[in-house]
C-alpha cells in the first residue's frame, strides 16, 4: 500500500503508552542542559515582559481601574491553558511542544499552522520588546536614537542564543530573578503605602478611594475592559514557553508539574496584584503611555535614583522576553523543518547543539523591527503587539483543543493520561476557547488593532498556500502490507 509522508519524514506509527513513551524525535541533537532552577525561572520570567511593564500603562490610560477585571479574566484563561499544556507535557516532553501535540492529536496541518503562527507571534513580540528597549533608554538618554538602542540589544541577545543553551539558561535565570524580585518589591512597597495612607508626590495619597475616585471603577465603561482583553492576553504571552523547555530539561516529569503550578499562581499574583496596587497607589489618570507605570510610581516617591533602578529592571524585562523569543522560535522552526514544513536551513544544528538556522531567521524579523523604529517609532509597539496577539490566541487555542483530542484518544484506550490533568476537561477547554474566540471580533472596535484583524484573511491564505506547496513536495513511500506488524496500532495507523 502507499503512505503519504513529508520528504525526509517517516510513515505513521503507533503511539506508545504512559510512562514508556519516549521523547519526540524533534529532540534529536539537543542536550538536556537546563537545570530545574532554569526551567522554573524560564517559566516565570518569560511571561514578565513589556506586556506588564509598558503595555499596562497604555491599558490603564484607555480603561481605568477596571483593567484589573481584564487581567483577572485573562488570568483564568491562562490557568487553563497552562494546565492543558501540563497534561500534554507529562504525556511526552518535547522541544516541539504544542506543535508536536497538534500534529499528533489534531493533524499534520494543525502542527504546521500553529507552528508558523507561533513563530509569527514571537517574531512580532520581539519587535515590541526591542521597541520597548529604545523607549526605556530614553529615560537616561532622551536624544539617543530609538532604533540604535534596539539594534545593539538585538546584537547582544543573538550572540547569547548562538553560543549555547546553558548560557541562555543562566542569563534568563538571572534576568527572571531580577524581574521577579522587582515585582515582589513593588508589591511589598505598594501594600505598605496603601496601608499607611502615604503621600505620593505633592498632590496624591495611596488609598482605596483612588479605585473609584476619578470617574469611578469603570470610567470608560465595561466595553473598554472588553476591548483591553487583546492587550492583556498579550501580556500573559510566553507562559506556554515552559513546554518548549521540557525537551531540554533534566527530569522533566518531576520538574514540569512544579514549574507549571508555580507559574500559574505566581503570574496571577504578579499581574492581578500589581495592576490592583497600581490603581490604588496613584490615580489611574497620572500614568503616562510612554513610561512604565512602575517607573512612574517610584519617581513620584521621590527617592533619589529609584526611578532609574526601576527603569533598569523593566529594560531587563524587555531584553529577557526578547531573549526567550529567540530561544523558542529556533526550536519550533527546527521542528517544522524536520518535516519539510519550514526552510531547510532552519533545521540546522550547531556543534554546540543550538538550532542556529531558526534563530537567525527570527533575528531577520527583529531587524525589520529596528527599521520600523526608524520610520514609526511611536506606533511600532502597538503595531507589533496587535499582530503578536493573533499568534498568542492561535497558540492557546491549539493547546486547549489538542488536550481535548488527547483526552478522547485516552478514552479510546490509545494513550494513557498522566496523573497531572486538565481540571474540568473538556468543559473548561470549550469555555476558554469561547473567550479566546470572542477577543478577535473585539479587536475590530479598537482603532489601533483593527488592521490586525483585517490581516487575518492574508495570514490564512499564506498558510494555505504554504501547506499546498508542502503537499506538492510530498513523496509516496511504498510500504508492503506484509512488512507491517500482524496487529497493533502501527498497522492500524498505516492501514
Amino acid at each position: 500500500m502507499v503512505l503519504e509522508v513529508a520528504r525526509g519524514g517517516r510513515p505513521p506509527a503507533g503511539i506508545p503508552r504512559g510512562e514508556d513513551l519516549p521523547r519526540d524525535d524533534d529532540d534529536e541533537g539537543y542536550h538536556q542542559s537546563l537545570k530545574p532552577r532554569h526551567v522554573q525561572m524560564i517559566a516565570m520570567g518569560g511571561a514578565i515582559g513589556v506586556g506588564l511593564f509598558l503595555g499596562t500603562a497604555r491599558r490603564l490610560h484607555s480603561t481605568g481601574p477596571g483593567l484589573v477585571l481584564a487581567y483577572a479574566l485573562a488570568g483564568v484563561a491562562a490557568f487553563f491553558v497552562m494546565r492543558a499544556l501540563g497534561e500534554l507535557v507529562l504525556h511526552r516532553p518535547t522541544t516541539g511542544s504544542f506543535v508536536s501535540y497538534a500534529r499528533d492529536f489534531i493533524g499534520e496541518w494543525a502542527g504546521y499552522a500553529s507552528g508558523w503562527m507561533y513563530w509569527l507571534s514571537w517574531a512580532t513580540t520581539g519587535v515590541a520588546e526591542i521597541t520597548a528597549v529604545g523607549i526605556y533608554v530614553h529615560y537616561w538618554a532622551p536624544g539617543f536614537p530609538q532604533w540604535l538602542s534596539a539594534l545593539l540589544a538585538l546584537g547582544v541577545l543573538l550572540s547569547v542564543n548562538l553560543v549555547s543553551v546553558r548560557l541562555f539558561g543562566e542569563l534568563e535565570f538571572w534576568f527572571a530573578m531580577l524581574k521577579v524580585a522587582a515585582i515582589l518589591a513593588f508589591l511589598a512597597v505598594g501594600i505598605v503605602l496603601v496601608a499607611t495612607h502615604a503621600g505620593i508626590g505633592p498632590d496624591h495619597h495611596a488609598e482605596l478611594p483612588n479605585l473609584v475616585g476619578f470617574g469611578g471603577f469603570l470610567p470608560q465603561g465595561m466595553w473598554a475592559v472588553l476591548l483591553s482583553l487583546q492587550g492583556v492576553i498579550f501580556a500573559y504571552a510566553a507562559i506556554e514557553m515552559v513546554g518548549i523547555s521540557a525537551g531540554e530539561a533534566q527530569n522533566p516529569r518531576e520538574v514540569m508539574p512544579r514549574a507549571i503550578n508555580g507559574v500559574v499562581w505566581r503570574i496571577a499574583l504578579f499581574y492581578v496584584g500589581a495592576v490592583f496596587l497600581l490603581v490604588l497607589v496613584l490615580p489611574w489618570t497620572v500614568y503616562r503611555t510612554d513610561q512604565s507605570p512602575f517607573v512612574t510610581v517610584f519617581a513620584y516617591l521621590g527617592v533619589p535614583g529609584i526611578g532609574g533602578v526601576m527603569n533598569l529592571v523593566v529594560l531587563t524585562a524587555a531584553l529577557s522576553s526578547c531573549n526567550s523569543g529567540l530561544y523558542s522560535t529556533g526550536r519550533i522552526l527546527r521542528s517544522l523543518a524536520r518535516r519539510g514544513e519550514a526552510p531547510a536551513f532552519t533545521g540546522r544544528m550547531s556543534s554546540r547543539h543550538v538550532p542556529y538556522g531558526g534563530i537567525l531567521l527570527t533575528s531577520v524579523v527583529y531587524v525589520a523591527g529596528v527599521v520600523l523604529n526608524v520610520f514609526v517609532p511611536h506606533k511600532a509597539f502597538e503595531i507589533a503587539t496587535s499582530i503578536a496577539s493573533l499568534g498568542v490566541l492561535t497558540t492557546w487555542a491549539t493547546l486547549l483543543y489538542a488536550q481535548v483530542r488527547f483526552r478522547r484518544a485516552a478514552q479510546r484506550g490509545e494513550v494513557e493520561r498522566p496523573a497531572y490533568r486538565m481540571p474540568g476537561s473538556p468543559y473548561t477547554n470549550w469555555a476558554t476557547l469561547a473567550l479566546l474566540a470572542a477577543v478577535v471580533p473585539l479587536m475590530v472596535f479598537d482603532g489601533e488593532q483593527k488592521w490586525a484583524v483585517v490581516s487575518i484573511p492574508f495570514l490564512v491564505a499564506s498558510l494555505y498556500a504554504g501547506w499546498w506547496a508542502i503537499n506538492r513536495r510530498r513523496v509516496a513511500v511504498v510500504v508492503p502490507v506484509e512488512a507491517l506488524p500482524d496487529e497493533g496500532p502501527a498497522r492500524d495507523a498505516a492501514i
